[in-house]
Order: C-alpha cells, then sequence, then structure tokens
C-alpha cells in the first residue's frame, strides 16, 4: 500500500450505495429489487444476469465467485456511479471472504485427474474476481482481498479509511464476497467523500448493519 503521510487528513466518508445478494434474493440500498428461486447458485447468477440486463458476454465464462462480484458491483454501480468521476487510480476495491476461492479449487482438481481446465485454473486465487470489477470498470486503485473466518467490519472500517485518510483513493468499493458451493452471501458498499441524499456515515456499526440486513 502507498501512504502519503502528508496527506492524512481524517475526513468523514460515506456509503453512498449499497448491494445485498443472498438467499435468492437482491437488495439494492436496502430494498429488495430481485427474488428468482433457481434451482443452482449458477442458475441464480445467470437469471439475475438477464434481468439486470449487463450485456457483458465475459460474464458466462466466470467462475461463480467472479460472477457473484461483477453482477453485484454491476447493479450497485449502474444507478449510482458516474463513470469518469474519479480517475482510474483513485477507486480502490478491497472485499474479504471465508473460502478464498475454494468453491473453483475443488472444481478445478476434479478436472486434474483426465484434463486439467485451464478455464478453471485462472480463477483459482480470490483476488481475480477484483481484476473482473476492475477490468469490466476500468478501475486501477489500490485493492486487496483478505480471508476471514467470519466478516469484520472494524477490519473493514479500519482499512479503507486508511486508504482515504493517506489520499491513496477517492472512492472504494468494500465489501463481503463468499460463495462455496451452493451457500453465497454478497455485501458490496460504494464508499465516497461526498455526501448524498441517501447515503450514511461510513462506520463500523453502519457497515454491520447493511450486512445484518437478511439476518444471514
Amino acid at each position: 500500500m502507498n501512504i502519503h503521510p502528508e496527506k492524512n487528513l481524517s475526513t468523514e466518508k460515506y456509503i453512498t450505495a449499497s448491494c445485498l445478494i443472498s438467499h435468492s434474493i437482491v437488495y439494492l440500498n436496502d430494498k429488495a429489487v430481485f427474488e428468482n428461486k433457481a434451482d443452482s447458485v449458477s442458475a441464480f447468477l445467470d437469471n439475475a444476469y438477464q434481468h439486470f440486463d449487463l450485456k457483458y458476454p465475459k460474464f458466462y465464462k466466470m467462475d461463480n465467485l467472479s460472477k457473484l462480484g461483477v453482477l453485484g458491483s454491476d447493479i450497485m454501480l449502474k444507478e449510482n456511479f458516474i463513470p469518469g468521476k474519479y480517475q482510474p487510480a483513485e477507486t480502490g476495491i478491497v472485499l474479504m471472504n471465508a473460502s478464498a476461492s475454494l468453491d473453483t479449487d475443488i472444481k478445478y482438481y476434479k478436472t486434474v485427474s483426465e484434463i486439467a481446465s485451464p478455464a478453471l485454473f485462472v480463477y483459482t486465487l480470490p483476488n481475480i474476481v477484483i481484476g473482473e470489477i476492475c477490468i469490466r470498470n476500468n478501475f486501477k486503485g489500490e485493492n486487496a482481498f483478505f480471508v476471514f473466518k467470519n466478516f469484520d467490519g472494524k477490519f473493514m472500517a479500519r482499512y479503507v479509511n486508511n486508504l482515504f485518510d493517506n489520499g491513496v483513493i477517492e472512492a472504494c468499493i468494500c465489501g463481503w464476497l463468499e460463495l462455496i458451493e451452493e451457500k453465497y452471501k454478497l455485501v458490496l458498499l460504494l464508499v465516497e467523500k461526498e455526501k448524498t441524499n441517501q447515503s450514511i456515515v461510513f462506520t463500523e456499526d453502519n457497515i454491520n448493519k447493511i450486512y445484518g440486513i437478511d439476518n444471514g
């Protein structure tokens, strides 16, 4: 991480948008905007992609973790983010989960006994989803992917605030992105310095409240 001590001026940040995807429901800014009881997580993700008309053919080539991340970030940013508002290097991404890329690791391992799948191998790192989101949106700022046993709102608040306070970023997509077999949960936040009509202060308490919106 590039730290610039001379810019270490603490200011309030705001959660200007959020997206939660869990239990077959998509929430945008605390409101349910899509529900689909598909037979599998893969089918649910594809159905949601089609419903929101995201128009990104590469989506179908991704592993499920990356699909979930790209889907959630697209839904959140589509109505809440102005392209070009920030320079590419000014928007960062900070994510965490509990299973890393284990869902894809298992699927890749099953192919090794016959013909190892290069298409799966490229997704056997959890931070690949960050790369997919960055490519999709031309983000080139600071990014990191952490693996914790449980969601840690305190760590998230401290880490992201540090990036802002040291002048590393001007906007950030942060949150939880977990997917293992048929269990999944995404909680993404868009954090910016400018206050909007619907924004709330970026604090540990508010992060945790959004994470627990579905009590899951």
